[in-house]
């Protein structure tokens, strides 16, 4: 007769792997909230542990504690825009799905204000996918999406901002639109006239008076 078995079976390794992924996934998604409602500064470890529904000690464990965690929600963000940012996506398509993205979920645009009133240095990470769009938005100048005559660092930056005005802005785009910018109303009528904007980019215009052809 066998012995009876008693207590719970150990988790095999890759049991444990889905577990470490999910806590991770899960303290990502609080931080980002956090971080975004309070700031860097403002927010707390023990309410993103919280907020996840695990131990704070977790944070430390997996990311070396509040900095590494912010590090690594900031390279996750940078990567899903590295996936939908290809030099060969044409502006107006590149500004709807920042447009998209930010309408959909505002946590990013607010940690954006956030990072802009600490006046928070950009990491090399972050300073290498500027330098990257950068050059992305050169290579749109060179096939003739943007006149040769304006500045691409001027262009990118407007184009940052109509992005983020929505959420910023939100109760002056409410009186603006009548509508708040969760509404499918606002998305397409404030998406539809940022595509014609991007697409008047590519024209050249002289002023009045100027007795070019």
């Amino acid at each position: 007769m066998e012995p009876k078995q008693t207590g719970r079976r150990s988790p095999d390794p890759a049991e444990r792997r889905r577990d470490a992924e999910r806590t991770k996934r899960k303290l990502l998604e609080a931080a980002l909230t956090e971080f975004a409602d309070h700031g860097y500064d403002g927010a707390r470890v023990g309410d993103i542990a919280a907020r996840a529904g695990v131990n704070k000690q977790l944070i430390s464990y997996y990311f070396g504690g509040k900095e590494g965690l912010y590090r690594a929600m900031q390279r996750e963000w940078l990567e899903t825009e590295r996936e939908h940012t290809d030099a060969d996506v044409n502006a107006a398509d590149l500004l709807r799905w920042y447009l998209g993205l930010n309408l959909a979920d505002t946590r990013i645009a607010r940690l954006s204000l956030w990072r802009a009133l600490s006046d928070e240095a950009p990491d090399e990470e972050t300073e290498a996918v500027l330098e990257r769009e950068q050059e992305q938005m050169r290579r749109r100048q060179e096939r003739g999406e943007i006149a040769a005559g304006l500045d691409t660092a001027a262009v990118q930056l407007a184009l940052m901002g109509m992005a983020l005005a929505p959420v910023i802005l939100r109760h002056d785009a409410r009186r603006l639109f009548g509508v708040d910018i969760d509404d499918p109303e606002f998305a397409t009528r404030y998406g539809d006239t940022l595509s014609r904007i991007i697409a008047g980019l590519a024209e050249e215009h002289h002023p009045k008076g100027n007795t070019e052809p």
